[in-house]
C-alpha cells in the first residue's frame, strides 16, 4: 500500500456523507475516492474506485450493510472495512467481528478519532471505540477473529429468557412460575447475568435488554 490512502464514504444521509469527505480532504495522506448512499452502491462504487478503505454506516436502508461489506471484501481482498453507527448493540458487534472488518467506530468519537481509525486499519490494524471495546469479551486474542465474542454472546439461552423477563417488567416471583423454576433458581440466572453484563440492579438489566433488542414479547 502506498502512502496515500483512498477512501470511500458510505452513509445514506447526504449531510454526514458531505461533511465526511470534506474533513477527510483535509488529511494530505487521504484521498476521497469515492461516496455512496447504500451498502448496494457501495459495491460498485468500490469496484469503480478500489478503495483501501471504506468508511461505512451501518443504519442504512436497503441491502444489509454487513452482506455489503462481505461482497465488496470478497472482491476487493485488499480494501479494508471499518463500520461507523450512533449505536453501540452487541448484534452489530458480533457482524462486525464476524466478517473480520477492520473496526467500528461511534459517531459521538471526534474527528481525529476518524483519522486515527483509518490510519490504523489501513496499516493492517483494527480500530474500535472505546464504548464497543468495552461490550467486547476478548479471550486473550486481539480483536478480531476466533476467541472474540460480544457480552450477549456469553450469555445462556435460559439467561436470555430471564433478562427478556426482567425486561418486560416481571418479579421474580411472577417468572419462576412462567418458566416452571424456583424463585432462588430465578434470582441466581438474575446475578449471573449482572456478573457477566456488569451490570449491578434491575433497572440497568431492563435497559441493556431493551438496547439490545432482546426485550421482545
Amino acid at each position: 500500500m502506498t502512502d496515500t490512502i483512498r477512501i470511500l464514504v458510505v452513509d445514506d444521509h447526504a449531510l454526514v456523507r458531505g461533511a465526511l469527505c470534506a474533513r477527510l480532504a483535509r488529511e494530505p495522506r487521504f484521498v476521497v475516492a469515492g461516496t455512496a448512499g447504500s451498502a448496494d452502491e457501495a459495491i460498485d462504487a468500490a469496484l469503480a474506485c478500489a478503495p483501501d478503505v471504506v468508511l461505512m454506516d451501518i443504519d442504512m436502508p436497503g441491502l444489509v450493510c454487513f452482506d455489503g461489506a462481505r461482497r465488496i471484501m470478497s472482491l476487493l481482498p485488499d480494501t479494508r472495512v471499518i463500520f461507523l453507527s450512533g449505536f453501540v448493540h452487541d448484534h452489530y458487534i458480533e457482524q462486525v467481528l464476524s466478517i473480520d472488518a477492520g473496526g467500528y467506530i461511534t459517531k459521538c468519537e471526534a474527528p481525529a478519532a476518524v483519522i486515527d481509525a483509518i490510519s490504523a486499519v489501513a496499516a493492517g490494524g483494527t480500530w474500535y471505540s472505546d464504548d464497543v471495546r468495552a461490550r467486547i469479551v476478548d479471550g486473550g486474542l486481539r480483536l478480531r477473529g476466533e476467541g472474540t465474542r460480544s457480552l450477549t454472546s456469553t450469555l445462556t439461552p435460559r439467561e436470555v429468557e430471564i433478562l427478556r423477563y426482567i425486561a418486560l417488567g416481571h418479579a421474580k416471583k411472577e417468572i419462576a412460575p412462567i418458566m416452571g423454576i424456583s424463585v432462588r433458581t430465578v434470582d441466581r440466572h438474575a446475578c449471573n447475568l449482572m456478573a457477566k453484563l456488569g451490570i449491578h440492579d434491575r433497572v440497568e438489566l431492563a435497559r441493556y435488554a431493551i438496547r439490545e433488542g432482546i426485550a421482545v414479547a
